[in-house]
């Protein structure tokens, strides 16, 4: 086999074992069919409402098993309310070994076996009508040895079980009835009446509404509209904290947008200010394209810049916006150096730099 497919099986056991509830979800029912059919014992949901993070938000395993990630703060308790369930009448599963269910896949059906198989369905419905349980449980065991493929004696033998309070055996009856005959009505709604025994309140609504559909009967519409209600306050409930679930993906998702986006403004910020010091080591001071007709000459470009930029007091003066003005405007035109012969901080600045670069007079 596979050793991914493998992994992924042992992963969806472990969450099962953790939260047995992941087995009520609807889109499990095929695996809890499988499961009946196999005889195997489901726990029921728990009676006393959803715990902690709701059971009804389990979701089945990944395709694929990646490393566990961080999952979001659970909702505060102020978000969560537990969610409570009248479950009177709910009993606990049977878990007796699997009950004969016949050769339903090799055996050769003969017009005499099925004879004998309605006998013993007729003494089977007489013992019934006597309260004889175990006998007409009897009865119809061997009528389904004769004739496995009859839908109809799995469901009687499922009545029976429901009256001796065994759902889960009432459940794998059905479920091969229904295999055998998906519209005959009756399956249903017993299996609709042992899931409500268990307390499985959507399965049970859901197979009695099938069966009420399929062939209207007053005792399963009864007991729809017992179950309904309740059915309806799960799903109510699951909706409420799938909004829930929604909502906080939406601001996660809005605040790492936000994040993002701000750690790029940043990093544009470092750039533009690494080039404005590139251009300024380069090319001069800010606002300098160019300096000719600066007193002494052109100052850019020539050995010795870099010492003059590890120059303390040009390093202070070039902090100066009213020096860095000047600077521009005597930039732009020298004569008007003229206008700052009685500024002693800019003209200190002027003749620094004026001695640093001008050469040797001739």
């Amino acid at each position: 086999m596979d050793p991914r497919k493998v992994s992924e099986l042992k992963g969806f056991v472990q969450l099962c074992k953790e939260n047995p509830d992941v087995l009520h979800l609807p889109e499990m029912e095929f695996f809890r069919t499988w499961l009946h059919g196999l005889g195997a014992t489901i726990p029921p949901l728990k009676k006393s409402g959803c715990q902690g993070r709701c059971p009804c938000d389990a979701t089945p395993p990944p395709n694929t098993a990646p490393p566990p990630k961080a999952e979001p703060a659970p909702p505060t308790e102020s978000e969560e309310s537990e969610l409570e369930i009248d479950n009177e009448g709910v009993i606990e599963p049977d878990t007796d070994e699997v009950q004969e269910m016949g050769d339903y896949e090799n055996l050769e059906v003969t017009e005499e076996m099925m004879d004998q198989a309605n006998e013993k369905k007729v003494q089977a419905i007489d013992a019934l009508g006597e309260g004889e349980l175990q006998k007409a449980l009897d009865l119809f065991t061997e009528a389904i040895k004769l004739n496995p493929r009859s839908a109809i004696l799995y469901a009687k033998r499922a009545s029976v079980y429901i009256k001796m309070q065994k759902p889960n055996a009432a459940i794998r009856d059905c479920d091969r009835a229904i295999d055998i005959n998906p519209d005959s009505a009756q399956p249903y709604k017993w299996r609709g009446k042992a899931h409500r025994l268990l307390g499985h309140w959507e399965d049970a609504a859901k197979d009695l509404a099938t069966a009420c559909k399929l062939d209207y009967d007053d005792d399963a519409s009864a007991m729809l509209k017992e179950v309904q209600p309740k059915a309806h306050k799960i799903q109510e409930h699951r909706r409420k904290y799938e909004r829930k679930r929604e909502e906080r993906e939406i601001r996660e998702r809005q605040e790492r947008v936000k994040k993002a986006r701000e750690e790029h403004e940043r990093a544009q910020r470092e750039q533009e200010a690494r080039q404005q010091a590139g251009e300024g080591a380069q090319g001069g001071f800010p606002g300098f394209p160019g300096a000719g007709g600066f007193p002494g000459g052109s100052p850019f470009g020539m050995p010795g810049l870099q010492e003059l930029f590890n120059d303390p007091e040009v390093l202070m003066a070039m902090k100066d916006p009213e020096v860095m003005a000047a600077f521009q405007d005597v930039a732009q035109n020298p004569a008007n150096i003229s206008k700052y012969q009685s500024n002693p901080k800019i003209m200190a600045l002027i003749n620094k730099l004026s001695s640093k670069f001008s050469g040797p007079q001739a």
